[in-house]
């Protein structure tokens, strides 16, 4: 069964990012404008989960960005992945965005061939760089 994680089921994104080792903070994630996660589960417990965001783009469309796709080790190859991706872009579509995208390893060919076979394009503008960058707030005055 796949979950729409809602503000009233923090508890269950919760229980999710620490399943998944992903850390805490789902109270703040949950009713973030534009945050979208589902989880997996069935009587057994907790299968998988996903999670992003819809971006609001300057040329008054959006799109949506799926962060992290998840499913436990021993729940692969089992439709839970394809379920909760179906889950996302289908809610992505009802916020009105036309578009989604996501960073996987060259190297991880079973998120590739999901991917693919549920339509998904390798970006055509080439090989890409990812970059992260420590922010930090600045104290007095303005830039």
């Amino acid at each position: 069964m796949i979950w729409s994680v809602l503000p009233a089921d923090e508890d269950l994104l919760d229980r999710a990012v620490r399943r998944f080792g992903a850390g805490n903070g789902a109270a703040a994630f949950v009713p973030a404008p534009g945050a979208l996660a589902f989880v997996a589960a069935d009587e057994d417990g907790l299968l998988g989960w996903c999670w992003g965001h819809v971006l609001a783009r300057p040329d008054g469309s959006s799109m949506v960005y799926l962060h992290h796709l998840e499913v436990a080790e021993q729940n692969r190859r089992r439709g839970i992945g394809r379920a909760l991706l179906r889950a996302f872009m289908e809610a992505g579509a009802e916020f009105g965005a036309t578009r989604m995208f996501l960073i996987t390893g060259e190297a991880n060919a079973g998120a590739r061939h999901l991917y693919e076979t549920m339509g998904a394009t390798v970006a055509t503008q080439g090989p890409t760089v990812n970059y992260w960058f420590p922010l930090t707030k600045r104290t007095g005055g303005t830039t």
